[in-house]
């Protein structure tokens, strides 16, 4: 598939998903593009585009039949991606609706259908260095999300040569401009003097631009057969220091670098605490502190992506210190 005419981007009103049809309108001028999430709020936006926007739930089935009608690409971006909450809601998030959405796709034809998953399927309270596809992942997922997704991927995967083609990425920690979810978070963190470095500040991370996400689509839009029915990872292929890139975000915003460390055992234990008293009393509330998001700003976690290099002939087209940049000009002129 080099010239898809019509491009379904599910999850479209999120981070991903309202970059990716932004950058397909420009990459494929002569495709109709549509986006589609729960959220109208950007429909304005997509369409002064030239970009269609049909707000819908991907639990419906009847809206999945009647969206993917003589579409001939999907890309699955849509979600429910939260550390916490009641297991039936991600299981009708991100199982029920990807089947849902795959079955109709299957219905109608459509030709290629990409699965956007998640390297959460890796984490398991330790450090972790140049994950592959290949490992053995842990006996337990770490959280629903982590589990609903890997069962959404599975299910994507098993259907490639089923009268469709499928492949998943699983892109690690997105950032660049428009993100909402990880920085603006630490930077809110830190303002509210809730944010201190956890552990040593000597674990390192994988990040992934944007950009670099949309670029591995693309790659997953003209790959061939040999690359369909598999998962890839995707990030920059470049490690960095995490609470390094942290205090550079922090002085580039003339806000002071964080010095003071809080042992990682101790800020877990108190998660830990607050998790129980949040399922006893307060099960549909967030505590302030999840273990989980401690776990990803304590352990160092890094991925191999050599099996995207080969197969899907994935390369990064933006360094780490681009997409940090593209965050902090886009995230002053915002805010």
């Amino acid at each position: 598939m080099v010239f898809p005419t019509k491009i379904l981007v599910t999850g479209a009103a999120g981070f991903l998903g309202g970059r990716l049809v932004k950058h397909l309108i420009q990459v494929f001028p002569q495709a109709s593009i549509i986006g589609t999430s729960r959220k109208s709020d950007r429909k304005a936006e997509f369409e002064i585009l030239g970009i269609q926007f049909i707000a819908g739930d991907l639990s419906d089935k009847e809206f999945c039949q009647n969206i993917t009608q003589q579409t001939d690409l999907i890309i699955h971006c849509a979600a429910l991606s939260s550390p916490w909450g009641a297991l039936q809601e991600f299981e009708n998030a991100n199982i029920v609706s990807t089947q849902n959405l795959l079955e109709a796709s299957i219905d109608n034809k459509v030709k290629r259908f990409i699965f956007i998953s998640t390297p959460s399927i890796y984490f398991e309270y330790k450090d972790r260095f140049n994950v592959k596809e290949s490992d053995p992942l842990p006996r337990h997922m770490v959280n629903h999300y982590a589990a609903t997704k890997l069962e959404a991927e599975k299910i994507v995967l098993a259907a490639n040569g089923n009268k469709i083609e499928t492949l998943a990425l699983r892109p690690r920690a997105i950032i660049g401009a428009e993100d909402t979810v990880i920085f603006p978070r630490l930077i809110k963190a830190y303002k509210e003097g809730k944010l201190k470095i956890i552990g040593t500040g000597k674990n390192i991370a994988d990040l992934t631009c944007v950009r670099n996400v949309i670029e591995a689509v693309l790659c997953s839009i003209r790959a061939g057969d040999q690359a369909l029915g598999q998962a890839y990872n995707i990030t920059n292929g470049d490690p960095v220091l995490l609470w390094e890139k942290i205090n550079l975000l922090l002085q580039v915003l003339q806000l002071a670098p964080l010095k003071k460390k809080i042992p990682a055992a101790l800020v877990m234990t108190v998660a830990t605490l607050m998790e129980w008293k949040a399922k006893l009393f307060h099960p549909d509330k967030e505590p302030t502190l999840t273990r989980y998001g401690i776990g990803v700003l304590a352990y160092s976690l890094t991925m191999d992506i050599s099996k995207a290099n080969a197969q899907l002939g994935y390369h990064p087209v933006q360094t780490t210190e681009e997409g940090l940049e593209e965050f902090i000009a886009w995230y002053q002129t915002s805010n």
